[in-house]
């Protein structure tokens, strides 16, 4: 072990019959340690805040929708229709034709408004099927009744139960019902009962075959739009406005993004005061590191004159108190790191910290375990702690003496 080493464990550990030296630097050492933890957990929920959000919302829409201006109705799938010729082939997974339309719900105990959307089971791009909690993923436009799939919250509003029977009721031609123009009405069989982790989804949407959303709303072989799954979720805004500048009227592309807006700007405005308690975290790790050494610096300050007494360079006294600072600085690092990865795990395997989904969409705290947030907290925490160690380093390394052999 070299000089400067020996001389920095000991001036850490302090001496068997007087802890003081190595209670401040245990309170050192958890003060850096809680400081990491706090910033790889509010990151880590942050971030899974942002991807289980985008997830659920693209797993249950599409990265870009297809559609027409005012309700307008577009013509069937088909590969002359100029908007599919528009679209890259390579940046497509999957186009999915699409009829959508609000409508009125009728259980035996309630009436509630939904949106109705018809979809191919065959080109089904969304989770659909991976979020069923109840019945089976059935869209089948034969048998006695069409079935239908409703949401989970739904399902609890109207007392509707797997293979009860639910009425439909819409417009007919957009025009108001009368005694001329009745509604359509049309009877489902309920065969599934979804739950997508987002109340107000699954309060809104149902789900039944393309054909008898056709023939509920009076469709013909027309539809509604279509909706299109990217390889790459980052270029749906870009190609969707290149659709809207290509195409024309009455067609109209949104992306996702575009489409809940409102969502993803809440996210955003979630991250903006992040740098700041990240920064007031560090400022305090900083401040501890620092302490700590000046403590040592007045502690060790009569052994600090006999080591220059004996011939220790400047150099070699100011190595000793970088040499803490950076030990310091990666035992809090290594023990926030460990602290933090066991309470995300806690909190992504058993839910322990629940919220209202009503205000944040999903129920359950997200996490989003990331390498780059464990190195970047970590780089950042052994960084600051061996420049705030430079400050008493330089205090230690410029006493006299004479003075410091006579300071008790």
């Amino acid at each position: 072990m070299s000089f400067t080493l020996f001389i920095a464990k000991k001036f850490l550990l302090g001496k068997k019959e007087s802890k003081f030296i190595s209670a401040i630097s245990f309170i050192a050492i958890t003060g850096v340690a809680i400081g990491v933890a706090v910033l790889i957990i509010a990151l880590s929920v942050v971030n899974g805040f942002q991807n289980e959000i985008q997830t659920k919302l693209v797993g249950l829409y599409s990265h870009i929708d297809l559609s027409a201006f005012e309700g307008q109705m577009l013509p069937p799938y088909d590969v002359s229709i100029p908007a599919i010729n528009q679209i890259d082939s390579s940046q497509i997974i999957s186009i999915s034709p699409y009829v959508g339309q609000l409508a009125l719900l009728r259980s035996s105990q309630s009436r509630e408004g939904v949106y109705v959307k018809g979809i191919l089971p065959q080109f089904d791009i969304s989770e659909l099927k991976k979020i069923i909690v109840e019945g089976s993923y059935e869209l089948s436009e034969t048998g006695e009744l069409p079935s239908i799939i409703i949401g989970k919250k739904l399902s609890a509003k109207l007392g509707a139960k797997i293979d009860d029977k639910i009425t439909i009721f819409a417009l007919r031609g957009f025009v108001l019902p009368s005694p001329e123009n009745p509604p359509n009405i049309l009877q489902f069989r309920v065969a599934g009962i979804y739950e997508s982790g987002i109340s107000e989804y699954d309060d809104l949407n149902v789900y039944v075959h393309l054909h008898s959303a056709q023939e509920l709303f009076s469709y013909g072989t027309w539809v509604s739009g279509y909706d299109i799954k990217l390889k790459d979720a980052f270029v749906a805004d870009s190609l969707s406005h290149k659709l809207m500048s290509s195409l024309g009227y009455p067609f109209y592309a949104r992306s996702v993004f575009q489409i809940h807006r409102n969502i993803f700007t809440w996210i955003e405005l979630q991250k903006k005061p992040i740098p700041i308690v990240l920064g007031l975290i560090i400022i305090v790790a900083v401040f501890n590191v620092l302490a700590t050494l000046l403590m040592i610096v007045l502690e060790k300050t009569n052994a600090i004159g006999i080591l220059k007494s004996l011939g220790a360079s400047i150099r070699q006294i100011k190595r000793v108190f970088l040499i803490n600072g950076f030990v310091i600085g990666v035992l809090g690092t290594l023990i926030g790191n460990i602290l933090a990865l066991c309470l995300l795990y806690l909190q992504k395997n058993y839910d322990i910290i629940k919220i209202p989904e009503g205000i944040y969409f999903i129920s359950k705290v997200p996490i989003l375990i990331s390498l780059d947030s464990f190195l970047i907290t970590s780089i950042t925490s052994i960084t600051l702690a061996v420049l705030a160690s430079y400050i008493p380093a330089t205090l230690a390394s410029k006493s006299n003496p004479i003075s410091a052999i006579k300071f008790s």
